[in-house]
């Protein structure tokens, strides 16, 4: 039984031996001159500002989790658009309710975090 498995086992011990002999190289042969300037931070070209320890608003995870959520919705709504007419003459007008429903669900999500202020950039 253990027997079937031992191409598997050996497929992984090379993988992890190829990577850490990569990391190694690289390591061993690659350029090392490092500078000041080489070893500060860079944030866009200019002068780094504040620590690296302050803390960043919740509202811009908000905003970038609502934007995820929302954007989510043409994951599935543009193939739906892309065969609609196929999926209308097979399945008939139900595919178009169960879009609309969907984007009405989606729109209400849209508009409670509206009223809640979510969009509101303080």
């Amino acid at each position: 039984m253990i027997e079937s498995y031992i191409p598997i086992f050996l497929v992984i011990g090379f993988a992890i031996v190829f990577a850490f002999g990569v990391l190694l190289s690289s390591t061993a042969f690659g350029p090392q001159r490092p500078t000041s300037e080489k070893s500060s931070t860079y944030e866009s070209g200019m002068k780094p500002v504040g620590t690296t320890r302050e803390r960043v608003s919740i509202k811009y995870y908000m905003v970038a989790m609502l934007f995820i959520i929302f954007d989510i919705e043409v994951i599935f709504v543009y193939p739906w658009a892309v065969q609609f007419k196929k999926l209308f003459s097979e399945v008939g007008i139900s595919v178009f309710y169960s879009m609309l429903v969907f984007l009405v669900v989606l729109e209400l999500g849209y508009l409670y975090v509206y009223k809640k202020g979510g969009f509101r950039w303080d």
